[in-house]
């Protein structure tokens, strides 16, 4: 007797068949195994003279899906039906959410199983939970498969319906999409924002005060009883106050003049009012909430994040990454609440267990939150992960043990201090008890130095008191337009408005920069001139279908259809055939639609017309010598395109290129141009002999007006040959690439070695000697944050020689050996602490598995503590000067005059 398990992906199936008995074989599907057509070839030939047959939807037949198997897909799916024939048991196990019953309804469809079927599901792969699950085995969910097929459907019929339609009217290729042309809407409406923005400014002033020898800063916000005004108070429109408000807008002479009237005056506390503050921790990941952390702390895109998420998830990890619910099973918590009392201690656990609830109604996916599986958690180190793998694991271990532990309790300080008729503000804050923060800070991956930043401690103060003005400076500030969309920020949005699901976001964005509707630069997404043209006639012509309330109703129907409170065929029905339905609409909209209006994009203040090409955005304007067409360079994005950009790059085209000079050997004449990928220097002129003049393109950051002849001699001799390496006789060169300036070891076949150039070294100058040293350097790991100064360094690890420190944290001092940190008891001085102490404390804090230690430190810290008696007393007698810090005082790194220096600060 034999059962056959299929699973999606040969690593879930991998480490399944290790919690089965061997009567059991596991096979994977690869996905799914059928779907619809996605090109002319994989159409049955049966079919091929239908009409509908190139939609893969028969709406005329109640729209009845064409399912076919894909060419890569057969193979797999002969080798299931041959596994199949000596199985007298089927379990179908994929995961628990629409695409996952999908496909087992599809196995079964294409299987035709004559043995007794089962459909087991888990949201964990562990040896309990798999044994649980084939006790609980139940069938397979029809209104859940037909939820996910009308999903289904209606993508096909939105991308399949608009998108030949978007061929014809702006630029073959181009797509449309239920919720992608959402998405890009939602980009497109942020970067009209952006250039609709006209900046502010205003001038404010700053002083640096003293009590008691601690230093703390105030900002003006009153002169007179009226308010001073601040970013808040601008219109992003006019770039002027707000009709109606009530404030003192300064500019710079008056701030200056205020400056000079109360340098010197004595300053008095007003008031002072300390607010407590209670912050409980964040609830577990959902699929959403993971993609945003993880894009703000490890800078992952959403792909990438999913892509890891599974990996963990079908290793036994983490529980099932596609979920909308925040809840914790009764297992969880007990586990997450037992990490806390182990590491952290009974003080720091919450005095109940907390129980999060789903607030989203289409919440739908699998039924516990993403964390860590089992019924006890293993601390990331643990795990034996390491890399992007460790991190990701990390995030959602400390996410979750955070959700059970107690709140943090703060105290926020507000003084205001008055100078004359000058009324400044500062602000404090203090953590009376950290809770859940030792565990978790949003925003960064080490706590302890992340709490460094939390708390702003002031003086002492009662009202009455007299600080001293240590310094007293104007600061002029300008206002900055909405900022773009990251990754997470976009995710965030989407959820919010209840368009899509978290588990296809990832997909979602990736389409977007893969078809060319955005570019993802600094983590920004950038929409494009062509996702302005096509979300322009979207919303002229279907308006509905980039509307985020259309599109959540539609995300709201498809849940109902899953519950059985819906009709699919009806729904369908509306949405294609009807009388307002897509297919009416497109017949309508067609013909008035205009392709030459489609593929312009109209921006104001730009007198020449954008268009949208074969070859991408250009420009369009009528000249005495007739229409002028000129290239928008590709990394120019719409909110940056300025009618001084544009005369320039019409004038390239009608006058010719801008001529610096004569190359002082060739004398041939060098150009400064701008093209599709940005600003270049040319060496002489295009011509039938001539059809490919040397080219070079300008430094990242340089302005092409800011360019000299000798500056574009130097350009055009790139690739420069700096000499050839002394242990392999290969050439060594330093040039330009898509990332900056670097140098190369290029070994032919054997391959090349590269390091980036980075100032004060200069592509133009490096020499031969200067390159082999970037060359002889480790290359550098990504992500890696500086280092802070240690208050005391203790001397090498005696076993890993990796060196210990002493570091200012959060909560005090604590001492950090590779990535295991362990706070300093409140008795313990700096001064007097030692390396026989710190090994003691990294010995008890490694033993709680409280951080990552690295290959070299492996073994016991506390053997090693042991050993190292008289290397402790060595390294004790070398003792450097800690940085002596005023408890709470904030430093600060500019040098200031007694009479203040204006300075232009740009605030968000």
């Amino acid at each position: 007797m034999s059962t056959l398990v299929i699973v999606e992906s040969p690593t879930k199936a991998r480490t399944i068949r290790n919690f089965l008995p061997s009567t059991y074989r596991v096979e994977a599907s690869m996905g799914h195994v059928r779907d619809l057509p996605s090109s002319a070839e994989e159409i049955p030939e049966a079919v091929k003279g239908e009409k509908w047959a190139q939609l893969g939807v028969n709406v005329e037949a109640d729209f009845e899906p064409l399912y076919v198997i894909p060419k890569d897909k057969k193979k797999i799916v002969k080798e299931l039906k041959d596994a199949l024939k000596d199985a007298t048991e089927l379990i179908l196990a994929t995961d628990e959410d629409r695409e996952g019953e999908s496909i087992s309804w599809h196995l079964l469809q294409i299987l035709k199983p004559k043995v007794p079927i089962k459909r087991m599901v888990f949201h964990e792969i562990t040896r309990e939970a798999i044994r649980d699950a084939l006790t609980h085995c139940r069938d397979i969910d029809n209104r859940v498969v037909q939820a996910q097929e009308t999903r289904r459907i209606l993508d096909r019929l939105v991308g399949y319906t608009l998108s030949p339609l978007l061929w014809k009217k702006i630029a073959w290729g181009l797509s449309a999409g239920r919720v992608q042309s959402v998405a890009v809407r939602l980009l497109v409406r942020r970067e009209r924002e952006r250039r609709a923005f006209r900046q502010g400014s205003y001038w404010d002033l700053k002083a640096l005060l003293e009590k008691g020898k601690i230093s703390f800063d105030a900002k003006l916000v009153t002169v007179g009883n009226v308010k001073v005004a601040n970013g808040s108070d601008f219109d992003e429109n006019t770039g002027q106050i707000i009709s109606g408000r009530r404030v003192l807008l300064l500019n710079e002479e008056q701030a200056r003049a205020l400056l000079s009237r109360i340098q010197n005056k004595p300053w008095t506390v007003g008031n002072i009012e300390e607010r407590p503050v209670t912050r409980k921790p964040s609830p577990p990941f959902t699929t959403s909430t993971l993609q945003q952390e993880a894009n703000r702390k490890l800078r992952l895109g959403a792909r990438e994040t999913m892509r890891i998420a599974q990996s963990l998830y079908e290793r036994g990890f983490i529980t099932y990454m596609r979920t909308d619910s925040v809840h914790l099973s009764e297992q969880a918590i007990a586990a997450a609440r037992s990490c806390v009392q182990e590491l952290y201690g009974s003080e720091y656990l919450s005095p109940q267990p907390r129980k999060y609830t789903t607030k989203s109604k289409g919440a739908q996916e699998a039924h516990e939150a993403i964390r860590p599986a089992g019924s006890t958690f293993r601390t990331p180190q643990q795990t034996g992960l390491d890399g992007i793998d460790f991190r990701l694991y990390d995030l959602i271990w400390k996410r979750t043990v955070a959700s059970q532990m107690a709140d943090s309790r703060q105290t926020h300080v507000t003084v205001l201090t008055q100078v004359e008729d000058a009324g400044f503000r500062s602000s404090g804050k203090r953590i009376d008890f950290p809770g859940f923060l030792r565990a978790y800070v949003e925003g960064s991956d080490d706590p302890n130095a992340a709490l460094e930043d939390q708390e702003v401690i002031l003086p002492a103060l009662k009202v009455g008191d007299k600080p001293n003005c240590k310094d007293l400076e104007a600061i002029g500030h300008e206002t900055q337009p909405p900022a773009r969309y990251t990754e997470a920020s976009l995710v965030k949005m989407l959820e919010s408005e209840g368009v899509g699901r978290p588990s296809t976001y990832a997909s979602i964005i990736g389409t977007i920069v893969d078809r060319g509707y955005a570019k993802l630069i600094a983590n920004a997404l950038i929409p494009t001139f062509t996702a302005f043209a096509v979300t322009t006639l979207l919303e002229t012509h279907f308006p509905d279908l980039v509307d985020t309330g259309f599109t959540s109703r539609m995300e709201q129907t498809l849940d109902e259809i899953a519950t059985g409170e819906a009709k699919w065929l009806p729904y369908l029905q509306k949405f294609y055939t009807g009388e307002t339905g897509l297919a009416t609409q497109v017949k309508e909209q067609e013909s008035q639609i205009d392709a030459k209006v489609a593929r312009t994009v109209v921006l104001e203040n730009i007198s020449a017309k954008v268009c949208i090409g074969k070859f991408g955005a250009y420009l369009e304007s009528e000249s005495e010598e007739g229409l002028v067409k000129a290239s928008i360079p590709q990394d120019l994005t719409p909110a940056d395109l300025d009618p001084e950009q544009v005369e320039f790059l019409l004038k390239q085209k009608t006058e010719g290129p801008e001529k610096l000079g004569l190359h002082p050997e060739t004398g041939e004449p060098i150009f400064v141009l701008i093209g599709s990928y940005g600003p270049y220097v040319q060496l002489g002129e295009v011509s039938e002999t001539n059809k490919k003049p040397k080219r070079a393109s300008l430094p990242k950051g340089t302005d092409k007006d800011s360019v000299t002849l000798d500056m574009a001699v130097s350009l055009l001799t790139l690739p420069r040959l700096l000499g050839t390496h002394p242990e392999t006789g290969a050439k060594v060169q330093a040039n330009l690439g898509m990332y900056g300036p670097y140098v190369v070891h290029d070994q032919g076949k054997v391959g090349k070695d590269y390091r980036s150039i980075k100032p004060p070294d200069d592509v133009l100058t490096i020499e031969l000697d200067r390159a082999l040293e970037l060359l002889s350097q480790p290359k550098a790991a990504r992500g890696r944050s500086k280092a802070t100064t240690p208050l005391k360094e203790l001397g090498a690890h005696p076993e890993s020689g990796e060196p210990i420190n002493v570091y200012d944290g959060r909560y005090g001092p604590y001492v950090k050996h590779g990535d295991i940190n362990a706070s300093l008891s409140k008795d313990e001085s700096v001064e007097n602490f030692t390396l026989q102490r710190a090994l003691e404390l990294l010995a008890t804090k490694e033993a709680a598995g409280g951080g990552k230690s690295s290959s070299k430190s492996k073994k016991s810290t506390k053997t090693a503590a042991a050993k190292s008696e008289t290397a402790t007393e060595k390294t004790a007698a070398k003792k450097t000067t800690a940085k002596k810090t005023t408890t709470g005082a904030k430093k600060t790194t500019a040098k200031k005059t007694a009479t203040a220096t204006a300075t232009k600060k740009k605030t968000t």
